[in-house]
């Protein structure tokens, strides 16, 4: 059986996201499927959402102030342990902060059993005059639970922890994992999969300011890394920078509330 991989813990998100994500694959992967929450308080999590305890913090983190609080984003590495959660097999991890709009079948069709994940997306003024960098995004990637090969992969993380978490080295985490995986080993999922509301829906400025955000019409999955969040992007949108802001969406709430 195929498996749907989350994470929950701390106070930002509520279940509510967990039972979001969980809507929209029920509509939208036309198999048998687990979905599988791991998280420190199962509470108000939907029917057919399997708890699953947060796993003990990896040996040998206390060494860095930064990484002392547990969990922490690098549990991200920790779902490549043979055995973790339970799960074997095909296996999509998606952040709860994402909006499954279409058939995402494709997700568990396309190379299987090789590791696929998002090719980072940068915005354009970073992409004018160089190559956009070899970096995964690991708000949806796939991979197989419980082989050999992943469980590499979280033991490079344990044997590399003190590199693994210097900022100077790895900036992300996501950064990381696809030196871990190996950029041999890495395939990015084509274009229209998964599409970044700021970088494909959004538009670039000073249009931002006038027009609407967009949703393609091929999208299968619409990701909010960083800001704005769903919720921001449907009343609008305020950065820092005249660049990063985005007109009202109404349309994310038709899908958001689903």
């Amino acid at each position: 059986m195929d498996n749907i991989l989350c994470l929950k813990w701390g106070t930002l998100y509520s279940a509510e996201y967990v039972n979001r994500l969980h809507r929209g694959v029920k509509a939208h992967l036309h198999r048998p499927f687990r979905f599988v929450c791991v998280t420190d308080d199962p509470t108000g999590l939907a029917e057919g959402v399997e708890a699953a305890p947060i796993p003990p913090k990896p040996p040998g983190m206390e060494f860095n102030d930064q990484y002392t609080g547990w969990p922490n984003i690098y549990i991200k590495l920790c779902v490549f342990e043979k055995g973790f959660a339970g799960l074997a097999g095909p296996t999509l991890f998606l952040d709860i902060d994402q909006i499954v709009t279409g058939d995402i079948d494709c997700f568990f069709d396309y190379r299987p059993g090789e590791f696929c994940i998002i090719h980072n997306w940068v915005e354009l003024r970073k992409r004018l005059f160089r190559k956009v960098p070899f970096c995964g995004n690991s708000s949806c990637f796939r991979f197989e639970a419980g082989s050999a090969a992943s469980d590499r992969i979280y033991r490079q993380f344990l044997a590399d922890l003190p590199t693994a978490l210097d900022y100077n080295v790895y900036c992300t985490e996501q950064a990381y994992m696809t030196h871990a995986v190996g950029p041999e080993n890495i395939r990015f999922w084509p274009a229209n999969f998964v599409r970044s509301f700021k970088r494909s829906c959004a538009w670039p400025w000073p249009l931002n300011h006038f027009l609407v955000p967009r949703l393609p019409r091929d999208t299968r999955i619409l990701c909010f890394h960083g800001n704005p969040s769903p919720t921001e992007a449907i009343g609008g949108y305020r950065g820092r920078h005249l660049n990063t802001w985005t007109r009202p969406a109404p349309w994310v709430r038709e899908l958001w509330e689903k």
